[in-house]
């Protein structure tokens, strides 16, 4: 009869045991490249896109740019996420600067915040 091997604590898979602070640099750039690129699509369908759609009567822009979005916000939260769990972000923190990409500029002002304090080593 042999024994079933034991799983000790400090042998988590990969993903789980990552330590504090390993690759979070290149974890923050995917996270600002994002945040830029989700906020400059929310401000474009809410500025440029929906107008045209009440004002012209075009639905195109609307569909195209909301598509695009929506996609790439899921590419967001997924980069977030993952800076998130590299810097020990606060679940509060991670919650507020997932729904910062749902608001239309908020997403600047929560990527400025998040970036400062990652770069300071605080808790987000």
């Amino acid at each position: 009869m042999a024994a079933e091997p034991t799983v000790a604590p400090d042998r988590l898979p990969r993903a789980l045991a990552r330590r504090a602070g390993q690759g979070v640099p290149a974890a923050l750039l995917r996270y600002r490249v994002m945040a830029w690129i989700v906020g400059v699509l929310l401000v474009a369908l809410i500025l440029v896109a929906v107008p045209v759609k009440y004002l012209a009567g075009i639905d195109e822009p609307v569909a195209v740019i909301g598509t695009a979005h929506g996609w790439l916000y899921a590419v967001f939260f997924v980069t977030a996420c993952d800076l998130a769990l590299r810097a020990r972000w606060t679940l509060k923190g991670t919650v507020l600067v997932l729904l910062a990409g749902t608001v239309p500029v908020l997403s600047f002002v929560a990527e400025r915040i998040a970036t400062r304090k990652t770069r300071a080593g605080e808790r987000v």
